[in-house]
């Protein structure tokens, strides 16, 4: 860090000091009360120094509004825009919301008490940042509405019912002083309470079959958030808890080797949506080509498959099973005596899929084309606070290593004990092995190895 960026640095730091000290003034006091020496005081700096960063009282003031409003907004439109369905942009919505006002507690005070008073003076740009986050909730009711998700409800009248809960909630909180295992939980109650607002009126058991489940799904963070849509459109509280970390193999020398080298390949097996993305990634780094009117592609899976043709693979044959039995069951129908198989997959993939092939007569190369690793620590911290708070109805496992991480990320040293008062859902057979061998038991697993055939299963289930 040069001379420059550090000053830089302290300057900043220095002026966040000041306007959390003003926060808590103008928290306390009504404006005209608070004076520039006060906040000079508090922070053990120079009145001076304080009007080289603010040259007014209103400035400051005008400052702690705008900073936070504007990183509230910023921040809530962006974890929005990552959502798939309604429901789970409203829990953004809300959770996110409220945790900030709870975080910034002396700015939640003032801005509730310049936006109750009918005479206040907030510049327009202050207006254009609220209107803003009443926006982004308008789109969220409308979008719900339009998938009959929502009742049909007046938006204006809902987004204020929303945004009273939710300061309420904050107000409660803040009157309480209630712990951040508490704030937890009060936020959860809060969303529980504002969705089912926006339900009632509907058969919800019908349109939302799993309304009032929480349910635990564990993947890498991409997957999760696709499997939470589809669940969520269902009615479900997904508490997603990423337990994979896709990385690079230790080495591509076995890659590299497998097809770089003269040998004809005749068939390409796929058996995830993260092998055709790092085979194709590798491929392009090597500048290396296949002549697919001679290597036929086989895809487990119909998300293998898009995966396959969003990267310029066709796909040629797609079990009917998903599953490592299921692939080789179909290729028996070819004669694969001497026929060259490549299959690029996990590190530590199962041997049922290469076996099977070989008894066939193939000769297989089996080669890494990625890792799975354990997520880092400060990303699923949230998460495990989360899953701490709250009583999950269900786990879903889609793969052993999503359910020998969670054991190791949660500590958990006897999962009989652990899992004993939840159904778990496994997304196929090999998870569901891989779960028993640890005597758990697995409560459901779908026809289809797919994560809307799961849900499917889950729906059937509560049934």
């Amino acid at each position: 860090m040069t001379v420059k960026e550090k000053r830089e640095k302290r300057k900043n730091l220095k002026r966040e000091s000041i306007i959390e000290t003003a926060s808590e003034l103008f928290s306390q006091k009504s404006y005209h009360e608070v004076m520039m020496d006060d906040v000079a005081k508090l922070t053990s700096i120079a009145k001076g120094t304080v009007y080289n960063y603010f040259e007014s009282k209103e400035e400051l003031y005008y400052s702690i509004l705008k900073l936070r409003l504007e990183n509230l907004t910023h921040t809530l439109t962006n974890k929005i825009r990552s959502e798939t369905n309604p429901i789970d942009a409203l829990r953004s919505f809300v959770v996110h919301y409220y945790m900030f006002m709870m975080k910034y507690r002396s700015f939640f005070l003032i801005y509730r008490k310049e936006s109750l008073n009918s005479d206040n003076g907030i510049c327009e740009e202050l207006r254009s940042l609220e209107n803003e986050l009443r926006n982004l909730l308008v789109e969220i009711v409308k979008t719900g509405k339009a998938k009959n998700l929502f009742r049909t409800i007046d938006e204006d009248f809902a987004i204020n019912v929303i945004l009273g809960s939710i300061y309420g909630a904050v107000h409660r909180g803040i009157d309480n002083h209630i712990n951040e295992e508490s704030i937890i939980k009060e936020r959860e109650k809060t969303f529980d309470f504002i969705l089912h607002g926006l339900l009632s009126g509907f058969d919800n058991n019908k349109v939302l079959p799993l309304i009032n489940k929480t349910i635990v799904i564990t993947r890498t963070v991409d997957q999760s958030k696709e499997s939470s849509a589809v669940l969520g459109e269902l009615g479900a509280d997904v508490i997603i808890f990423p337990t994979l970390e896709i990385v690079p193999p230790a080495s591509w020398e076995q890659f590299d080797g497998a097809v770089t080298e003269d040998t004809k390949i005749d068939f390409i097996i796929f058996t995830s949506a993260h092998s055709v993305k790092m085979f194709s990634k590798r491929c392009t780094e090597l500048k290396t080509e296949f002549n697919y009117s001679k290597t036929k592609i086989v895809a487990v899976g119909s998300k293998t498959a898009i995966i396959c043709r969003k990267h310029g693979l066709p796909v040629h044959i797609i079990p009917s099973k998903f599953s490592g039995e299921a692939v080789v069951d179909e290729l028996s129908k070819y004669d694969l005596k001497g026929k060259v198989i490549l299959i690029p997959r996990s590190a530590i993939g199962r041997e049922v899929l290469p076996q099977g092939l070989r008894e066939l007569g193939a000769v297989i190369k089996s080669v890494p084309v990625y890792n799975v690793s354990l997520p880092s620590g400060d990303s699923i911290n949230e998460n495990i606070k989360r899953l701490n708070a709250q009583s999950p109805d269900l786990f879903i496992f889609t793969s052993p290593s999503t359910f020998e991480n969670f054991l190791q990320i949660m500590k958990i040293t006897d999962p009989v004990k652990f899992f004993k008062d939840y159904l778990i859902a496994a997304i196929g057979p090999t998870t569901k092995s891989s779960i028993e061998e640890r005597r758990v038991t697995v409560d459901i697993m779908p026809d289809e190895f797919t994560i809307e055939g799961l849900a499917k299963a889950i729906v059937d289930h509560y049934k």
